[in-house]
């Protein structure tokens, strides 16, 4: 008999107005069904949420005297986007959900998944406590964790977390600052840093390999140039783009090409649920397109 593979949360609190992407996202969940994800915040639960997707209302003023009554200290910012100081606290601050599984991580919604236990193998969820799909820092938009005491309280050594989380300013504490735990002189040639690693304990049990998934964001792409995928597909669950179509992907982020994208067609919401109802499409700079565009 086939071991069960170990399970998986990941918790995205969210507010303001879903993307107008959130069909094709959930679409996307939809085809990990063994891994769940928790939505909180006050956008109103999605239309079509997969059966592997649950949402929790809250508002963003009720969300913050939650955090502050958990951590014990005064967390009421006046911008959402400061959340992404509090990802790695999540599984500390929402361990009445996280209970049961065997990890827990953190995310964002603007990216697709593909097959992310291809990726996420029983194999490497027992050798490593720890992943990051980014291979010198966090990566923010995806990091999965084991679900015990140590990782739930890690956030605590964040450099003056306390004072850092209190204040309005971003700090890029779910990058940065959490990075600075696992990686010794991230910037030393790769030999040395890798020698730095052998005597940190957190090094030794976290995963750091660079999953290609977020192009345009300072890392080489896998030849070690700087041309990149100009369109990434989407097909049944599997990911791949017009570089690597026999390659898959465990997610591809497009925090890059969002900001590219324009009104109209792109954001249509009629466009974006005909898409989610087919089981192929396709994404480029100029939005989210039918597989044979």
């Amino acid at each position: 008999m086939q071991a069960t593979a170990p399970s998986i949360l990941l918790l995205i609190p969210y507010f303001g107005q879903w993307p107008f992407w959130m069909p094709l996202f959930l679409k996307s969940c939809e085809h990990n069904p063994d891994i769940n994800w928790l939505l909180i915040g006050d956008c109103g639960e999605p239309e079509g949420l997969p059966a592997n997707v649950r949402y929790r209302y809250s508002s963003f003023a009720d969300y913050c005297d939650l955090v502050s009554e958990r951590l014990g200290l005064n967390f009421h910012p006046t911008n959402p986007y400061k959340l992404c100081d509090l990802k790695p606290a999540y599984g500390f601050i929402h361990q009445d959900d996280t209970q049961g599984y065997d990890f827990w991580g953190f995310g964002d919604l603007d990216l697709i998944y593909g097959d992310l236990r291809a990726y996420f193998t029983a194999e490497k969820l027992k050798r490593y406590d720890f992943f990051s799909t980014h291979e010198r820092r966090v990566s923010g938009h995806l990091c999965v964790m084991r679900n015990n005491e140590h990782f739930r309280t890690l956030f605590w050594r964040i450099s003056d977390f306390r004072k850092r989380i209190e204040d309005h300013q971003h700090h890029a504490l779910d990058e940065g600052g959490f990075t600075r735990l696992f990686l010794w002189r991230k910037n030393f040639p790769k030999p040395l840093f890798k020698f730095v690693g052998l005597f940190n304990p957190l090094r030794r049990v976290a995963e750091f390999r660079e999953a290609f998934s977020t192009p345009y964001a300072k890392v080489a792409w896998i030849d070690g140039g700087y041309d990149f995928p100009q369109r990434w597909y989407w097909s049944a669950g599997h990911l791949t783009n017009d570089t690597s179509q026999t390659r898959e992907f465990p997610y591809f982020h497009f925090v890059v090409w969002k900001s590219l994208w324009k009104h109209g067609k792109t954001g249509d919401a009629a466009h974006i649920t005909r898409l989610a109802s087919d089981e192929c499409w396709s994404v480029d700079s100029e939005g989210f397109h039918s597989r044979d565009v």
